[in-house]
């Protein structure tokens, strides 16, 4: 069963999240409310998630603050940050944005298609890059088990390099045909550039695999992917 991804909708007005929740349900992933910018931080400690969709103004931590707090982590600074705002903004607002870590910033009211295009491709890119760390983690996992046994176990460790090398090779697949889909559709530059650094730890893994190949490489030589 694929584990469903987590959006984070952070909005002081209840009416706001309900109608994101409207829009985003159609994704049939996690969606989890946050009122304020603390309690989007709050949420942010125990779970990850593929993309926060944050209002701008909310009374105490605004938008920017919060964005500014959550990139400042290291465990979050990666998460996709699109904000919304229904201020009629100029170039200078929209810049504060930007610089405050966004890679998308979204005026109400939206296109709600438009929207949920958006964070699908987020969606998207994040189960392929969990999809990429699974692979890793078995990978470590086989070889941390490697060189105690004989030939059962020798036979048991290149069937399994078979099996990561089939499985890695759908991702990359995938990988490449939502790269080909961002260059098709003008996507956001933010989201392209997550793209290619996907393949770039696809690229790794690939060749961490080709070395282990009998009498290529050995487990020490296997880069850690995070």
């Amino acid at each position: 069963m694929v584990q469903k991804a987590k959006i984070l909708l952070v909005d002081d007005r209840p009416e706001n999240l309900l109608a994101l929740e409207a829009i985003l349900s159609a994704l049939d992933q996690t969606l989890v409310r946050a009122s304020s910018g603390e309690e989007a931080l709050k949420a942010l400690l125990t779970d990850d998630f593929a993309v926060i969709l944050l209002d701008v103004q909310m009374p105490g931590m605004d938008g920017f603050e919060t964005a500014a707090h959550i990139k400042r982590r290291e465990r979050t600074r990666d998460i996709p940050i699109i904000f919304l705002t229904a201020i009629n903004h100029g170039p200078h607002h929209t810049f504060r944005g930007y610089a405050a870590g966004a890679v998308d910033y979204i005026s109400k009211p939206f296109d709600p298609w438009v929207l949920r295009a958006k964070v699908s491709v987020f969606v998207d890119l994040y189960m392929k890059n969990c999809q990429l760390k699974e692979q890793a983690s078995l990978l470590r996992l086989q070889l941390e088990g490697g060189g105690k046994g004989g030939v059962a176990e020798g036979k048991e460790s290149v069937g399994l390099l078979a099996e990561l090398s089939a499985r890695l090779a759908a991702v990359e697949e995938q990988a490449e045909a939502l790269s080909k889909q961002l260059d098709d559709d003008a996507a956001d530059a933010a989201a392209v550039a997550t793209a290619a650094h996907l393949e770039r730890k696809l690229t790794g893994l690939r060749r961490a695999l080709d070395a282990l190949e009998p009498g290529t490489g050995s487990a020490s030589s296997v880069p850690s992917q995070s």
